[in-house]
């Protein structure tokens, strides 16, 4: 079944704009690339082309917040630099069975993962943390001094 049939009936009468799912597993793609995908797919939130014989992401539509894609078993080998771009929001990516060979294929998607984490911490949060360093700090250092007047007071009733 080509790839434009299988997101019809995976619709199921409903609108693209009210799906968050779609499963496009096993279907056929032409010229390995995506057919029938497009902007008006807003919501979609998962996403799963497994063994769909894909082998470019050139045609993936924006898809803003979509979170989980599933990409396994196809012929993909480069062009991830993509998913960058259109997916921001991307928290799961599965490419195994695919034919990456080298790890710089997939640095942008590093690059995506570290300017999301930076987004996220702030400068309040960042001031928190050396606080709460501050304050480890200095339990440690007295702790042993504590430690040690114990000792002596158990050494000193004693005897």
């Amino acid at each position: 079944m080509e790839m434009k049939k299988k997101i019809n009936l995976e619709l199921k009468n409903r609108a693209p704009e009210e799906v968050t799912e779609l499963v496009l597993d096993n279907c056929l793609c032409v010229n390995g690339e995506i057919e029938g995908l497009n902007d008006t797919f807003k919501e979609l939130e998962f996403l799963s082309m497994a063994n769909v014989e894909l082998s470019s992401l050139a045609r993936l539509p924006s898809l803003n917040k979509l979170r989980k894609l599933e990409l396994s078993d196809n012929i993909i080998s480069g062009g991830l630099e993509v998913l960058a771009e259109k997916c921001p929001n991307l928290t799961y990516l599965n490419l195994s069975g695919n034919k990456i060979k080298d790890l710089s294929t997939v640095e942008a998607l590093m690059e995506m993962k570290m300017r999301r984490m930076r987004k996220k911490m702030k400068l309040g949060h960042l001031k928190d943390m050396t606080r709460r360093r501050m304050r480890r700090r200095r339990r440690m250092r007295t702790k042993p001094v504590q430690k040690w007047e114990r000792e002596k007071r158990r050494w000193a009733f004693h005897t």
